[in-house]
């Protein structure tokens, strides 16, 4: 939660920074946050193996929060896109070091009947942090008159915050600090199931249709929301996402999550179409909204999947596993929304996006109707 406010107290402010401040284009900031993104979920699949091997997921969630802390006094200093690049790139590798090891942890502490709800509540806090952030945004440009550097500054507290209560108050259970793996081997990867590789599928397309949430920024002010108002779309988004992501994740716990999951990439697919067509500051919040509730019904819902599907001691990295493979799909989508945006308009961007999340449902379906029908684990389909 901690992070999350420092992390979004920057980010609700970076893309209107570049672009105003530092003269940077849509197509750049779709290279810099896909870059960044990119990199924090590749970096994700070897830190997850290596947290399987060393049986210790605690040291590197330090390393990964510790790297997050350190680089946030950057942000203020840069005085170009390049040091902004060089920022984002060192904290996203600390996110990406931190968040499969962060979620194995999770899965090793929570009862496998609670497991929905564990990854709900970790997403609910994640996503309290970030409206809280973005609404400190608000407040500190307002009463700064948009100087955005001074509240860069005041991000760099809850980011070390973050680090002293993951150092001093988190504590790892002991049968992982004594069961390390002698080895890590590429055989272990034949373990994990077809269900889990269709759930990396389905993830991997998912990503490919939602983009960076640079966009939702730069949507809002294409509509006429003023500068110091721009974290406000951060802030709908994550009461949205924090509202609804602990229930969710009790709800799949009961009923599945299969159609839960469908439920959620629907109301992507809703998202994109209003802000495709939507040119009014209303209307675009509207998107936001569903953009939020999309959130809250899908990504706790993949991490529940992932440790359903995954032998306790590979679950470093199978969360590793499909990180990296969103990464991969980040990097393109955003570069891909950014091009479109410059080419065409933001209407094309999320039209584009509308295409491809219809894509990830009907695979989702498909895929559902025979991988899930027959497994003994159905209750958690």
């Amino acid at each position: 939660m901690f992070m999350d406010i420092s992390s979004e107290m920057v980010h609700a402010l970076l893309p209107i920074y570049l672009v105003t401040v530092l003269g940077a284009s849509t197509l750049a900031i779709g290279f810099i946050e896909g870059i960044a993104e990119a990199t924090a979920n590749i970096t994700k699949i070897f830190s997850g193996a290596l947290s399987d091997w060393l049986g210790k997921r605690k040291l590197l969630t330090v390393i990964g929060y510790g790297l997050a802390a350190f680089t946030k006094p950057i942000f203020p200093l840069a005085g170009s896109v390049g040091w902004v690049v060089a920022a984002r790139f060192i904290d996203r590798i600390g996110k990406g070091v931190r968040d499969a090891p962060r979620d194995a942890l999770i899965a090793d502490l929570a009862p496998a009947h609670l497991r929905g709800a564990s990854f709900g509540l970790r997403q609910a806090l994640d996503t309290v942090g970030a409206f809280i952030g973005p609404l400190a945004a608000i407040v500190l440009m307002t009463l700064s008159f948009d100087n955005f550097r001074f509240v860069f500054w005041i991000a760099v507290v809850p980011a070390f915050v973050a680090l002293a209560v993951m150092v001093f108050a988190v504590r790892e259970p002991v049968r992982h600090q004594a069961e390390a793996r002698p080895r890590l081997r590429l055989a272990d990867a034949k373990r994990l199931s077809g269900r889990f590789w269709t759930v990396v599928g389905v993830a991997t397309i998912l990503t490919l249709a939602r983009f960076s949430e640079a966009f939702l920024i730069l949507r809002s002010q294409s509509v006429g929301l003023p500068i110091a108002l721009v974290p406000a779309v951060m802030v709908v988004m994550n009461i949205v996402y924090a509202l609804a992501a602990y229930p969710a994740g009790v709800l799949s716990d009961r009923i599945g999550r299969g159609g839960l999951l469908a439920v959620g990439i629907i109301c992507l697919i809703v998202a994109d179409l209003i802000l495709a067509l939507g040119t009014t500051i209303q209307i675009v919040m509207l998107g936001v909204v569903f953009w939020g509730l999309h959130m809250a019904l899908a990504q706790g819902l993949f991490a529940s999947l992932v440790a359903d599907t995954a032998p306790e001691d590979l679950r470093g990295t199978a969360f590793g596993l499909v990180n990296f493979a969103g990464g991969i799909a980040m990097l393109i989508a955003s570069v891909l929304a950014g091009a479109l945006w410059d080419a065409y308009g933001p209407a094309a961007t999320f039209l584009a996006g509308a295409g491809l999340t219809t894509l990830a449902l009907i695979s989702l379906v498909l895929t559902l109707s025979w991988t899930w029908k027959t497994s003994p684990e159905r209750r958690n389909d």
